[in-house]
């Protein structure tokens, strides 16, 4: 029997070549948590839009990364050599959104009648011994009706322009997919907070700079400590520096004064080894005295809701957890709860983008 394992990324996929996992092995890369995801577009359509998102981002080169996506989407679109599907993944919101994205296609009966089988490992995939990936592939279950179904309902909430479709599927059973709930709780978190406007990521960063985790690496690992499950890439994690500074209004500088730009591909010693400062209106933001969103000029899409400067829009309330809409004078019109996360931690990897 033919098999095709689809795992997050390039480590991962090497771990289980090495392991001697059977069948062809192929990495599906893309950081979904970042960018415009309209989940309503095909999957080659919406793979030419995070293509150019990618790209705009100078994370990848639009060639290279737009091919890798056209041949991961002809692979699984053509499955005529393949008899099952293992899709093998992990429990933060990097992999869960990639799990929702290709349950979601296989649920639609693109894969046809062919097996598909379900990994989802607590932790990472990298470390495990090939013992221990033989073990979890010799009892890979079957995906589920259930699975298929909140994969669905999911990934069209997370596409969604309107994220209070995100917090009615945590009010129910979503217990088909054990991590959804955790991951996508921490994708609500990415919003503008109600207190100063920072997504909780952008809170942490100005944290632990300020309490003297000052140069980018170290507040990287320092942010990745705070996470339940670490989700989140060092490049990605510099762009998040890179938009709080700039030469006006700046949260974050270097030492000296001027403005971060983040690295893109490739990053330079002397960048991450810099020394950082956050800045007196920086500090007035993280009291709560300032709201981020009315001095930050910079739009950010999270999944399909955009997130433009000012005070009205999509906000997350840390208090209540809860995801609320807000008019002029910071109002609350419209709610949405959200389930509390469980706290767990883990070290931290150091990898560019979570290409794993």
């Amino acid at each position: 029997m033919q098999r095709l394992n689809i795992t997050n990324g390039d480590s991962a996929a090497g771990t289980l070549s090495e392991a001697g996992v059977e069948g062809k092995i192929i990495a599906w890369r893309d950081v979904l948590h970042e960018g415009p995801v309209d989940s309503s577009l095909s999957l080659e359509e919406l793979s030419k839009e995070r293509a150019r998102f990618i790209a705009e981002q100078g994370w990848d080169d639009f060639a290279h990364v737009s091919g890798d996506f056209e041949e991961r989407d002809r692979v699984i679109r053509h499955l005529d050599y393949f008899d099952e599907v293992v899709l093998w993944f992990e429990d933060d919101l990097y992999d869960q959104l990639q799990l929702i994205q290709l349950l979601d296609f296989f649920a639609s009966g693109a894969g046809g009648r062919r097996r598909v089988s379900v990994i989802v490992v607590d932790g990472y995939i990298p470390p495990l011994s090939a013992e221990e990936l033989k073990k979890l592939d010799k009892r890979r279950p079957l995906a589920t009706a259930e699975q298929l179904d909140l994969a669905k309902r999911a990934w069209k909430a997370f596409g969604s322009p309107d994220p209070t479709s995100i917090s009615r599927l945590l009010s129910e059973n979503t217990s088909a997919l054990q991590y959804l709930a955790r991951a996508v709780t921490r994708h609500l978190e990415e919003f503008p907070s109600t207190v100063n406007g920072l997504s909780r990521s952008e809170r942490e960063a100005l944290s632990v700079i300020d309490e003297g985790h000052d140069t980018p690496v170290r507040a990287f690992l320092e942010v990745a400590k705070k996470q339940e499950s670490i989700f989140l890439g060092d490049i990605i994690f510099y762009s998040y520096l890179e938009r709080l500074s700039g030469k006006k209004d700046a949260l974050v500088t270097w030492k000296d004064g001027s403005a971060v730009i983040a690295p893109t591909v490739k990053t330079a010693r002397e960048f991450v080894e810099g020394e950082l400062a956050v800045t007196p209106l920086g500090r007035e933001v993280l009291a709560g005295k300032k709201d981020w969103q009315q001095i930050n000029t910079k739009t950010r899409w999270l999944g399909g809701v955009e997130i433009a400067p000012g005070e009205n829009g999509w906000r997350w309330d840390p208090t209540d957890r809860q995801i609320v809409r807000t008019k002029a004078g910071g109002r609350k019109i419209v709610r949405g709860k959200a389930a509390p996360a469980k706290k767990k931690l883990r070290a931290a990897p150091r990898r560019p983008g979570k290409k794993k």
